[in-house]
C-alpha cells in the first residue's frame, strides 16, 4: 500500500506505479486543477484513488497558498526566499480547501503491509503527520521532503520533522534528491524513515 499525501498531478503514483505494479495507491490532493489531471492519468487504474483534500490535524475548511508552480503550493504562506531560490513559484492566489486527519479516511484495514507513507506537503509536513498519528504505525516507511531553510512561514525543519518521528519509533534511513542554493547551502531534501518496531 502507497499512501501518496500531496499527490499534484501523480507524478509520485506514477512512479509508484512503475515500480510497484500491483501496489494499491491512495492518493491525497487538495487543489482542483492538479487533481483533475491526476483523475484523467489514472482513470483506468482501479488500484489508484484520489482524495480531494489535504491531510492535517483537525477537519476544517482552511486557505491554501496557491503558486505559480501549483507543486509548490501550500497549506503556509509562501516566503520571499521560495521564490528568491526557486524562481517562478511566488504566490499568485488563494483559495479554500478541505482538510483532514488520515482516519477520517482510511483505516488500518485499507493499509496493508508492506506500506509506504509519502508526503509531499510544502512546509506542513508536520501538521500532515500529526493528522496520521494514529494509523503511524500501520507504515512500514515514511518518505517525506523536508527542508533545512524557511520557505514558508513558521513550517517546521528537517530536524524537527526528524525527531518527532524518532520519538515514534521511525529511524532516518536516508536522504535523496538534495538541492542547494547557489552559495551551496542545503535547502531541502527527500528523507526515508524506517519503523524499528516489531
Amino acid at each position: 500500500t502507497i499512501v501518496d499525501i500531496g499527490a499534484n498531478k501523480g507524478q509520485f503514483a506514477l512512479v509508484s506505479r512503475y515500480c510497484f505494479p500491483e501496489a494499491k495507491i491512495i492518493s491525497f490532493e487538495p487543489l482542483p486543477a492538479p487533481a483533475k489531471i491526476f483523475n484523467k492519468v489514472f482513470k483506468d487504474d482501479k488500484n489508484t484513488t484520489l482524495h480531494n483534500v489535504a491531510i492535517g490535524p483537525k477537519e476544517e475548511k482552511t486557505t491554501i497558498h496557491i503558486s505559480q508552480s501549483d507543486d509548490s503550493s501550500s497549506l503556509l504562506p509562501i516566503s520571499d526566499l521560495q521564490e528568491e531560490i526557486f524562481p517562478g513559484t511566488r504566490e499568485v492566489g488563494t483559495t479554500t480547501i478541505d482538510v483532514a486527519p488520515l482516519d477520517r479516511l482510511l483505516t488500518k484495514i485499507d493499509i496493508k503491509s508492506p506500506a509506504l507513507l509519502k508526503l509531499d506537503v510544502q512546509g506542513f509536513e508536520l501538521d500532515a503527520l500529526i493528522g496520521c498519528e494514529t494509523l503511524l504505525y500501520s507504515f512500514d516507511s515514511i518518505y517525506c521532503e523536508c527542508s533545512f531553510v524557511e520557505l514558508y512561514s513558521d513550517q517546521k525543519m528537517a530536524s524537527d520533522i526528524i525527531a518527532w518521528l524518532h520519538k515514534r519509533g521511525f529511524i532516518l534511513e536516508g536522504a535523496y534528491n538534495m538541492s542547494y542554493d547557489d552559495k551551496g547551502q542545503a535547502v531541502q531534501a527527500d528523507f526515508m524513515f524506517k519503523s524499528n518496531l516489531e
